[in-house]
């Protein structure tokens, strides 16, 4: 079975060869962990395929342009610091926090940028036909927090929600001009024949949603579902990553048609996650950051994704398994990371 073949048949809950694991490394790692990390990925062939010894040139890391220490605007006019370098930024200045600016805003040209950066639409569609043509999984997606988030950066996060409780009449123009944007562009991956859809977007704190589910209803989820509809309609697979706690939030937004939710697995509870949502929707497990994989033992590493395994899967499909890499977890336990993703992965085969 090849990997493309895999993932469909995992998200499509079609008796996956085995559960799909994605081991993510942002640039700023290398630098952090330097070459033991490189051979450690080297160790772990299933996760990180092909991957040779040398690799990496450490002088010439890419780092995100909003991850370098200093300040940056980004396509909106929203400005943005990095304290340190490879630590994620903050919006420092909204640029509609004076709904008065909102007249004479221009949004970005989604022929020119993805509202992150800059975009190739001929070189994007390109790689999506050499991947097809090697029998690759293709896939189109918008940035990272696209609405909800985007709202909060352009107006600021107090003054979005009293926008959203005074009913405030500059809002929906608001959603309906990033809403644009963003169909321009999922249109356009949906076009070149991808076979899934990626829509990131935070909604929770640690205990509790950013926003009401009330608000919510009324705000962001028909943008959500009117985003989604272009893929649904081709029948493309419609992920979304969602950190923070959900549970408020989660039936509306399966019901805007997500076929995958990628979300945090102890914030949000395991045996809740097998409750609620086991066979329901496929699960991509987000492996724990905060805790566990940072300041627990090996052991306590390996019995956190036996357990997601064992509780969230089945030989039928509908778990993937995911971990984002950040600074701080000792060495040995990101390699326990590793070893168990690999192993557990073919706990049903």
């Amino acid at each position: 079975m090849t990997d493309r073949e895999n993932w469909l048949r995992a998200w499509r809950f079609q008796h996956p060869e085995r559960i799909p694991v994605v081991f993510a490394i942002p640039a700023e790692m290398w630098g952090f962990y330097g070459p033991d990390l490189e051979r450690l990925v080297v160790k772990h062939q299933m996760l990180f395929p092909g991957f040779r010894e040398g690799s990496i040139n450490y002088d010439n890391v890419r780092i995100d342009e909003r991850n370098k220490q200093g300040t940056h605007v980004d396509p909106w006019g929203c400005i943005y610091e990095s304290q340190e370098e490879g630590l994620p930024c903050y919006v420092t200045k909204h640029p509609l926090q004076d709904w008065g600016n909102l007249e004479k805003f221009t949004p970005p040209d989604p022929e020119k940028t993805n509202g992150r950066g800059a975009v190739d639409w001929e070189r994007t569609e390109e790689h999506i036909a050499r991947s097809k043509a090697a029998g690759g999984l293709t896939s189109g997606g918008l940035v990272h927090g696209h609405l909800f988030l985007l709202l909060q950066d352009l107006r600021g996060y107090q003054n979005l929600l009293m926008d959203m409780v005074d009913e405030h009449p500059n809002l929906p123009r608001l959603i309906a001009m990033i809403e644009r944007f963003s169909l321009h562009i999922v249109r356009r991956y949906i076009a070149m024949g991808v076979e899934v859809m990626r829509y990131p977007e935070d909604l929770g704190c640690q205990d509790r949603p950013m926003v009401s589910p009330e608000l919510f209803r009324t705000y962001i989820k028909p943008a959500y579902a009117r985003l989604m509809a272009p893929a649904r309609e081709a029948g493309v697979v419609v992920h979304m990553h969602c950190d923070g706690y959900l549970w408020d939030l989660i039936d509306d937004i399966l019901e805007t048609g997500v076929d995958v939710v990628n979300m945090q697995d102890v914030v949000n509870g395991i045996d809740e996650m097998a409750r609620n949502l086991k066979g329901r929707v496929c699960i991509d497990c987000d492996i724990d950051r905060q805790s566990v994989t940072r300041f627990g033992s090996p052991k306590d590493i390996d019995d956190l994704i036996h357990e997601e395994v064992d509780k969230l899967g089945s030989a039928e499909g509908g778990l993937t398994l995911r971990h984002g890499l950040y600074s701080g977890a000792p060495l040995e336990n990101v390699e326990a990371i590793m070893d168990a993703m690999e192993k557990y992965s073919l706990y049903y085969s």
